[in-house]
């Protein structure tokens, strides 16, 4: 039987390769997928050198970190910098909410899909809590908003 598996220890690296590409749909941060691009080059190892299962292991491991050092990070990069991402901050922009405090050019609260932000008012003009606001910009992690029923002009 451990013959049986030292010869087709290749196997046993491809199945772990298939696991980690089709993990990666669950995550989608790229990260298991160059995990699964070390198990192939460890099934390939195998494949040449099968009574050496240390090699095996060396090389998917040296392969993992090298996918996981250098082609992830361009990969993101680029992923990022593609038509049409928006960050999920920037998914917030004509966002809905209420005021939770009054809101002010200095500050405030504001609640969007049950999380509160800070926010402060886009135009200066004092906001009620209680009143709807829709997210007009962020500006780092505040939030600038209007009254939803007040005209951007007036």
């Amino acid at each position: 039987m451990a013959e049986w598996i030292q010869q087709n220890l290749w196997a046993i690296w491809l199945i772990a390769a298939g696991g980690l590409a089709v993990s990666e749909m669950l995550t989608l941060d790229l990260t298991l997928l160059m995990l699964a691009g070390g198990a192939l080059a460890g099934a390939a190892t195998a494949l040449v050198l099968p009574g050496l299962i240390w090699v095996q292991v060396i090389v998917a491991l040296v392969v993992a970190v090298a996918l996981l050092g250098v082609l992830r990070p361009e990969l993101v990069k680029r992923l990022h910098r593609g038509p049409g991402y928006r960050s999920s901050v920037d998914n917030l922009l004509g966002s809905t909410g209420f005021a939770t405090r009054e809101i002010t050019a200095a500050g405030g609260e504001v609640k969007i899909a049950g999380e509160s932000w800070s926010a402060r008012s886009y135009d200066g003009d004092p906001i009620a809590a209680g009143v709807e606001v829709e997210v007009f910009e962020i500006d780092g992690v505040t939030v600038v908003v209007y009254p939803r029923h007040k005209p951007l002009g007036s």
